[in-house]
C-alpha cells in the first residue's frame, strides 16, 4: 500500500509500473533526482504545489492502479 508518508524512492522500487502516471499525470519528475532516496510522496508534491486534497486524491488514485 502507498501513503503520502511512503518515500519516493520506494515507490519507484516497489512500483516502477507507477512511474509514468507520476510523471504524466501529476508532473512529479522526482524519479532521477536525489532527494526522492529522502522525500515523502507528500512532501515532494507538496513541493511541486499540490494540496492536501490533490495529494490524497493522487494517493488512492496510485492504490488502485
Amino acid at each position: 500500500m502507498i501513503l503520502k508518508t511512503t518515500k519516493i524512492n520506494t515507490i519507484i522500487m516497489k512500483h516502477p509500473r507507477l512511474i509514468e502516471t507520476l510523471i504524466t499525470e501529476y508532473n512529479l519528475h522526482c524519479i532521477g533526482c536525489q532527494m526522492a532516496e529522502f522525500e515523502t510522496l507528500e512532501e515532494g508534491a507538496t513541493a511541486h504545489g499540490m494540496t492536501k486534497a490533490e495529494i490524497e486524491k493522487m494517493v488512492k488514485k496510485l492504490n488502485q492502479s
